[in-house]
C-alpha cells in the first residue's frame, strides 16, 4: 500500500477530489498556503493499493496539467507499512 501526498493549485481541488473518488479512491483534503505570493493550495492525502499507484497518479497529473494553471503540483509517494480503516 502507498501514500500519495500531493499539492496542488487550490483551484483544481475540487476536480481532482471529484475525479479520484468517481474511481473509487479516498481524499482527504487539507488547505494549505505557500510559495512566494503564498497562494492558496491544497494538499490532498490518498491511500492507495500498489496496483493502483499509476492510475491515481495519472488522475491528479491530467487534471492539473488540463488547468492551464502556471501553477503546478507536486506529487510524494510514501510506502504504507499497515493501514486500518475503522
Amino acid at each position: 500500500m502507498k501514500l500519495i501526498i500531493t499539492i496542488i493549485p487550490g483551484n483544481v481541488r475540487d476536480n481532482v477530489s471529484l475525479a479520484l473518488t468517481e474511481r473509487k479512491f479516498r481524499v482527504t483534503q487539507i488547505a494549505s498556503t505557500g510559495g512566494f505570493l503564498r497562494k492558496g493550495n491544497a494538499t490532498l492525502l490518498v491511500g492507495v493499493d500498489d496496483e493502483q499507484l499509476d492510475d491515481a497518479i495519472n488522475t491528479i497529473k491530467q487534471i492539473v496539467d488540463k488547468s492551464g494553471s502556471r501553477q503546478k503540483g507536486v506529487l510524494f509517494v510514501v510506502k504504507v507499512d499497515r493501514f486500518i480503516h475503522f
